[in-house]
């Protein structure tokens, strides 16, 4: 396969979104929209003037608003389908029809579809359009999972309501709490947080529960996350600081067991709206996988960066698992000259949201990141998603390469995969039920970078000796862990740990064993002697490793091990000199 050819397909829609066949419903209402004939400038939120497919609702009654043609159909506020169309959304998308009408109607809400098809708009344009009509604070609790969807769903919010002139508090973890506290206090509209950061706010400030005394909404962005085990104690304080009248809006790309149970808990009372069942990727990203020695896997990554300008490709997310090997690579590329921005957990909340704005503001076109970016972010530009490894949890696979082909737009992801990591990519082909296109490419060309790449992963390597990551990265380990006891999730981690512990243990004797047998087969072999001395070599033993030998016995043992090795030596030595001595013997050996 050609070079040209490695990652990039002529037809490939990276800036065009091709048409796509309806497809055919899968339960129960069905609403399909109507093709327009004129495009319109594709926007994360709204609709493009374009075709698309079926969608499907899971919901009893009859859908009305399934066939709107525009923003003002679904019931909204003339100020809030002007400003829709200053943003270039001009007709609603399946989740907006479906969902908006019902938020409007004081239902409760669970909007279940493909990342970027627009459920921000979904919850955001109705709540907006509430708030027009009676403003106090606060209005609406929006939780999300990460700092940096809560701050870009805080942007998005003011885009849509900037007509309505928006007072909003992000409250995230890494940022001062006092003034979050006072910004709270004053009472804004909305309020965007992380659970780790309200709940401590709510728990330990008596004068900031009162805040969210008249709380119409409560929105769980990400919700399959939210809802994790991790959050739970979190979300069961929060709710309950919260007025019980309130509107629960809970949106999502996939469906997990406790959204089901969300479900079954608010049964005729809450709209269900599910695009598809299961899990699933868009029909515009084209979805590959490279087949790679884990060993080289940094050169392939620096050779697929280096072929971005001959790709066509304006911007790429490299997600990888830890935040060691983020912080290494980002060294790494900075040796080779490659400008790239680092994304994880490690770093300070500046620094983080200034790597999200050098790579936002295309001053880099390369994002280094761990999963803290693989939920809700929407950046346009976003043509390639690389797996420098490929998730644990197949669930984050859909996540990660959601980060592009996002409203209809075209978009690449790329795994690196090696030998380690062949089940995890069947398992993910299971869940989306499509198969990986596994990618050829010439392995001359990828691997004439290694020394280069090798030199500068070395340097990467001494440079985190000297920047101190190491102790760093233990001491978070220890308020990790510090934090899932008071939480009381260590102990199912610690009864695994104390299996792993007793496995490793249990490996331990046994090469202990080996290495005793071992021992005795080179006695046997050195000492010819007879059993006495090996039952008085097999004490001394014993006695050197339970009870220890004095300095003396030690000098007299190192003595008279000398000795016999010397005495071995030298038979050594004889027995060359013995078949020198008789050749004849020695050729019929040979033939």
């Amino acid at each position: 396969m050609d070079q040209s050819q490695l990652l990039h397909d002529p037809n490939f829609p990276l800036f065009k979104t091709p048409r796509k066949t309806p497809s055919s419903p899968a339960v129960t209402t069905t609403a399909t929209s109507k093709p327009p004939s004129t495009a319109a400038n594709p926007t994360s939120d709204g609709e493009r003037i374009e075709d698309h497919p079926d969608e499907t609702a899971t919901v009893a009654d009859t859908d009305t608003d399934a066939d709107a043609e525009t923003f003002g159909d679904l019931g909204l506020a003339e100020w809030a389908v002007k400003t829709c169309r200053e943003l270039g959304m001009r007709r609603p998308r399946g989740v907006q029809r479906r969902c908006i009408p019902r938020v409007l109607e004081g239902r409760h809400v669970l909007g279940v579809d493909e990342t970027g098809s627009g459920k921000t708009a979904a919850f955001a344009l109705p709540i907006l359009h509430r708030l027009a009509e009676h403003p106090f604070g606060v209005f609406a609790l929006v939780v999300t999972p990460t700092r940096e969807l809560a701050f870009q769903l805080a942007e998005q919010f003011r885009a849509l309501g900037s007509a309505v002139h928006l007072r909003i508090t992000v409250v995230v973890g890494g940022m001062d709490m006092l003034r979050q506290a006072k910004e709270l206090a004053a009472r804004p509209h909305l309020v965007i947080a992380t659970p780790g950061r309200i709940h401590a706010l709510l728990r330990n400030n008596p004068d900031i529960p009162p805040v969210f005394s008249r709380t119409k909404f409560l929105v769980l962005d990400e919700a399959d996350r939210v809802l994790d085990v991790g959050f739970q104690e979190e979300l069961r304080f929060i709710f309950q600081c919260l007025p019980e009248n309130r509107q629960n809006l809970f949106f999502s790309a996939t469906t997990t067991s406790n959204l089901q149970k969300l479900r079954g808990r608010y049964q005729d009372k809450m709209y269900v709206y599910e695009a598809y069942e299961g899990f699933k990727t868009v029909e515009t990203l084209k979805q590959q996988a490279i087949f790679i020695p884990k060993k080289v896997k940094d050169v392939y990554l620096m050779h697929i960066l280096d072929k971005m300008e001959d790709m066509g490709i304006r911007s790429a997310i490299v997600f990888i698992s830890t935040c060691r090997d983020c912080h290494r690579l980002s060294l790494m590329l900075e040796v080779l000259d490659q400008e790239a921005a680092a994304l994880y957990s490690f770093k300070s909340q500046a620094q983080r949201l200034e790597a999200l704005h050098q790579f936002k503001s295309g001053k880099v076109s390369i994002l280094l990141a761990t999963d803290v970016a693989s939920r809700g972010l929407d950046i346009p530009t976003v043509d390639l998603v690389i797996n420098y490894d490929v998730p644990r949890f197949p669930r984050d696979y859909i996540h990660r390469v959601g980060r592009t082909a996002r409203a209809g737009r075209g978009g690449l992801a790329l795994s690196l995969v090696t030998q380690n990591d062949v089940d995890l990519i069947h398992e993910i082909e299971a869940l989306i039920e499509k198969q990986l296109e596994m990618i050829e490419y010439k392995e001359n060309d990828a691997l004439s970078l290694m020394k280069k790449v090798f030199s500068a992963k070395n340097v990467a390597e001494m440079k985190m000796i000297d920047d101190g990551f190491e102790e760093k990265a233990k001491e978070r380990k220890k308020q990790k862990l510090k934090m899932l006891e008071e939480k009381g999730l260590l102990t199912k981690r610690s009864k695994k740990r104390k299996r792993n512990k007793e496995f490793a243990e249990e490996g331990k004797e046994q090469k202990k064993e080996v290495l005793t047998a071992r021992n005795v087969a080179e006695m046997k072999m050195m000492d010819e002697g007879g059993i006495e001395e090996k039952a008085e070599e097999g004490g001394k033993q014993k006695l050197r490793t339970e009870k220890g030998l004095s300095k003396k016995k030690k000098s007299k043992e190192r003595r008279k091990e000398s000795a016999e090795e010397g005495k071995k030596q030298r038979k050594e030595e004889v027995e060359p000199l013995a078949d020198i001595a008789t050749p004849k013997k020695r050729s019929k050996k040979r033939q």
